[in-house]
């Protein structure tokens, strides 16, 4: 979990939400936050970050829009300067934040309870299988789950097509202590590589994955998630081990809603279904939708 010193969501509205991260207050886009009003629209003014949207610029890509950062007091000039940290708790971990050109700051705090099941899921797996469980993480981005499950004593393979994501995923693991945790870095095509770890007749314990709609591999491979998901899933059913304990998959993509991503995961394996929406809870008390997820477990 994050405490509120860490991060808060503080308000949302009018397609942006606003967010404590440490003490640098954000003002940046957020779609789910479309069509409703803030409810505390004076704290709007306190933010040190601003991002706008490049009205110039017409596609979107995996990670978004492009845009620029700007900054409205001393402390956000300092922030674009160095970035920042986040510490997550229980598991224990710290991310490295920076802006970057499509908004984000290098962390998706919705995902915190993922990061708890996952935490839980390979302690258990440790427990009964005497041995660090394998996990397998895909579209793994500045690596959240992968110290998480690395906290939980995991051995984890890293995967994402950005050598700088890979790399700052890096920096993460040293900010937390793991530089020395087992934890395969891959800077690589996701489809491409469990293709190869199937012919390798690797087989992983635990399988996470959280794709966009929209994206490109390490050599400009197209990935449409329509498209490719289903695939890509039946591909991980020959890597999962039979005696798997877990196959998280998010999605914050439309059209991919909690019922669907338990129907594709019901598909590969008997076992039991979690499933529900991913959101944020403001300091006002109003909800942000921010995707979905379905967890597959091993029933034993």
């Amino acid at each position: 979990m994050f405490q509120t010193e860490q991060y808060q969501l503080l308000d949302f509205g009018g397609g942006r939400k606003l967010e404590r991260f440490g003490n640098i207050l954000t003002d940046r886009p957020s779609h789910p936050a479309s069509g409703t009003a803030p409810r505390a629209p004076r704290r709007w003014r306190e933010a040190d970050l601003f991002f706008r949207n490049d009205e110039k610029e017409k596609s979107v890509g995996s990670f978004g829009v492009r845009g620029i950062w700007q900054a409205r007091t001393p402390e956000g000039t300092a922030f674009l300067e160095s970035g920042g940290t986040v510490v997550h708790t229980v598991p224990n971990f710290t991310l490295e934040l920076k802006g970057s050109p499509f908004g984000h700051l290098g962390i998706f705090p919705e995902q915190s309870p993922n990061w708890d099941r996952l935490y839980r899921l390979c302690r258990q797996g440790a427990e009964k299988l005497a041995r660090p469980i394998r996990v397998l993480n895909l579209f793994a981005y500045t690596g959240g789950s992968s110290l998480a499950c690395a906290a939980a004593g995991a051995e984890v393979t890293h995967v994402d097509a950005a050598r700088n994501i890979v790399a700052q995923s890096r920096r993460n693991a040293e900010l937390s202590g793991l530089k020395d945790a087992p934890i395969h870095w891959i800077a690589d095509d996701a489809v491409k590589y469990v293709k190869r770890e199937e012919k390798r007749k690797k087989e992983y314990e635990g399988i996470i994955l959280d794709p966009p709609a929209y994206g490109h591999g390490a050599r400009g491979e197209v990935w449409r998630l329509t498209r490719d998901l289903p695939r890509l899933l039946s591909a991980l059913s020959v890597i999962l081990a039979p005696d798997f304990f877990f196959i998280l998959l998010t999605c914050h993509s439309p059209g991919f809603d909690a019922l669907r991503l338990a129907a594709l995961l019901s598909d590969l394996r008997p076992g039991r279904i979690e499933s529900g929406a991913m959101s944020l809870t403001a300091a006002t008390g109003a909800k942000l939708s921010a995707g979905y997820f379905a967890l597959l477990s091993s029933c034993r």
